[in-house]
């Protein structure tokens, strides 16, 4: 529905800001005093236009009143109590906050490495060693002593395939021999992307610890970013679903062929490609960058010029013609900022930025540890722990402080329920080094939890955008209940609304018809005789076919208003065979089976159409009911100071 995206922009359009500077009132909405200030402030964040002028101002100023008292109604019904409402709000308050709860300094220095490291891309095959994260000591040590022998065999002269193929644990090494192709930052897991950037082209790493295990990884090659890819291809599918696949081959290079004598490639694309998505776009396809694409195609598309097209080559969903557009490089740092910045805080690289914090934290609001109550727990906790069979009732007796931070004390009796929420059965592990490592994990979240506690407190902004998700969720909710979902659900009253508002929904002339495009002039006239002597499409395709797979295709059965095809368009509205039309040197011709005259469309041809119409009568009926329910009043001697001020 329209409504809904119209609605999301509303949410930032008409939300609260911090407390602006004392000044006269402009609007009063029940206990609710909205300043000029604060108007003027909202007004000139969302409104685009280069000039400012009364009618704007007046239309924003009913749309804003409008807002306020849609929120007020939802607090009026209770909406913000609901569960639902405060999970979701508290969905989106997490994800608000993310940004406040990292190191800005070591997210720069990363967000500057990975611009650097996308300007060059490399190929490396590499050996696993399989040995998972939360491993046994024991397990953990093996793989590594294997890992260990793996590279010294390599570094004395083994041959790296055959190695891979003995050694590795990479089920793909069957079928790669270990070779995973070129990548570029953010494509692997950080370990192995940093591995694979630091190492000179042609050597070693040195052993590599990923969540997948163990890497020895070898730098095959460095080149220069291919960057943003641009590129358009012909697809002749071999999976039969659009026609006989033995004559794929045979189809794509009688299309080769006439790129060769000059053919548009566009054209043909649009003509004959089997790939739904791009040949509407004359056979280009999103852009894409390396490892996007499989690589037999894009490797063929890179060893292109711009401008150039390949030979016909096969892939696993086809066979294609590729057309290199263009390469586009490496935006600059600024233009792309932003958007680094969110593939750092989602890539593992992120929690780097965790311990710089959390140092941050400890600085900022005071912390005390007292090292010794860990230990307490290396004789408390014992196997049964790795069975999920502990009870915590073994640590009754402990109760000493732990560490503070603010105005926050942890004692090991929070110690001992994070210990019993977070039993999951796993390989058996040294105690103490099991009991270190959720101690760590439990101390950064108590740390983190404190901080995020703090942010409304100590971030006005971070307080007012959760103010404006407050209100926008809250609208949301309330408007689908009163607005949307009424439209959709009351039938009866969307049928009185459709018969007493069918004059806006009729067809315009249109034509049932079948769309013809031939080869050449020959081709056309044949196919018409065939036509006229009944015979089936399917059997006028074989027919005519027989010498090139391009010679005929149709469009059967559709219906055609005017500006939905050019040939349809241009061909005379009347029943039968019309005129035959040149374009694209192709030949088109239409049949027309059927005109259509002018009529109102039914219900559910126009359901789109009539519930929007009846949503927007709906929530104009509400609003005025609002209006009539709640006090507001609009200062008018400061409005027309504000608006004579604004547009001089």
């Amino acid at each position: 529905m329209k409504h809904i995206h119209t609605l999301l922009i509303l949410f930032f359009l008409f939300s609260s800001l911090s407390n602006i500077a004392q000044d006269k009132v402009l609007i009063e909405i029940e206990d609710q005093h909205i300043t000029q200030s604060e108007f003027v402030q909202l007004y000139k964040k969302n409104n685009s236009a280069t000039s400012l002028n009364k009618s704007t101002i007046d239309e924003y100023l009913e749309l804003y009143i409008n807002f306020k008292l849609k929120v007020l109604e939802a607090k009026a019904l209770g909406l913000d109590t609901l569960s639902s409402f405060t999970n979701e709000l508290s969905g989106y308050r997490q994800q608000l906050a993310q940004p406040y709860l990292s190191s800005e300094r070591i997210l720069e220095k990363l967000k500057k490495e990975a611009y650097e490291r996308m300007k060059e891309e490399v190929r490396v095959s590499h050996i696993l060693i399989n040995v998972g994260q939360d491993a046994s000591s024991k397990d953990t040590l093996e793989a590594y002593k294997k890992a260990k022998k793996v590279l010294k065999l390599l570094k004395e002269g083994s041959d790296f395939v055959r190695t891979a193929q003995q050694y590795s644990d990479d089920e793909s090494v069957k079928i790669n021999n270990g070779d995973l192709g070129y990548f570029t930052a953010f494509q692997m897991v950080y370990p192995f992307e940093s591995a694979s950037y630091d190492t000179p082209k042609g050597e070693f790493s040195d052993i590599v610890r990923s969540r997948f295990g163990y890497h020895i990884i070898k730098v095959e090659d460095k080149r220069p970013a291919n960057g943003i890819i641009h590129a358009r291809h012909i697809l002749i599918s071999t999976d039969g679903k659009y026609g006989n696949p033995v004559d794929a081959e045979g189809k794509i290079n009688e299309i080769y062929k006439q790129l060769e004598k000059g053919e548009d490639f566009e054209m043909l694309a649009k003509q004959f490609s089997d790939d739904v998505f791009s040949s509407r776009q004359g056979g280009e396809l999103q852009p894409f960058t390396i490892n996007q694409m499989v690589e037999d195609f894009q490797e063929k598309v890179l060893a292109l010029n711009e401008g150039d097209y390949s030979k016909p080559f096969k892939t696993q969903y086809g066979w294609h013609i590729a057309q290199l557009i263009k390469k586009e490089g490496i935006k600059p740092y600024e233009e792309i900022e932003h958007s680094i910045e969110q593939k750092v805080k989602r890539d593992s690289r992120g929690n780097q930025t965790k311990g710089a914090l959390l140092s941050q934290i400890k600085d900022q609001y005071g912390f005390k540890e007292n090292h010794n109550a860990l230990k307490d727990f290396y004789t408390i906790v014992d196997d049964t722990y790795f069975d999920v069979q502990w009870e915590p009732s073994a640590a009754k007796h402990l109760n000493k402080f732990m560490f503070s931070i603010g105005d926050q004390t942890i004692t090991q009796v929070d110690f001992t329920n994070y210990l019993s929420k977070h039993q999951v059965r796993r390989g058996k592990t040294n105690v103490e080094v099991l009991v270190n490592r959720l101690y760590d994990k439990f101390q950064k979240e108590e740390l983190l939890a404190y901080k995020n506690s703090k942010l409304e407190e100590e971030e006005p902004e971070f307080k007012a955008l959760v103010g404006e998700y407050h209100d926008g969720i809250l609208l949301f909710n309330l408007t689908d209940e009163m607005v949307w979902s009424k439209a959709i659900e009351d039938t009866n009253a969307l049928k009185d609304f459709y018969q007493k508002n069918k004059e806006r929904y009729k067809w315009d002339k249109r034509v049932e018809a079948t769309l013809y495009n031939s080869n050449n002039e020959e081709i056309a006239q044949k196919a018409i005789k065939l036509i006229e002597a009944g015979k089936s499409n399917e059997d006028i395709a074989s027919e005519l076919n027989t010498s090139s797979n391009l010679n005929i295709k149709y469009e059967e059965g559709k219906i055609y208003l005017k500006g939905d095809h050019p040939i349809v368009d241009e061909v005379k509205w009347t029943k039968g065979i019309s005129k035959t039309v040149k374009k694209d040197n192709r030949v088109f011709f239409v049949d027309i089976k059927e005109v259509l005259q002018p009529s109102y469309k039914t219900l559910d041809e126009a359901r789109g159409l009539i519930i929007s119409d009846y949503q927007d009568q709906i929530e104009k009926e509400w609003v005025k009911e609002l209006r009539e329910k709640y006090n507001f009043k609009v200062n008018k001697t400061t409005l027309k100071k504000l608006k004579n001020d604004m547009t001089l």
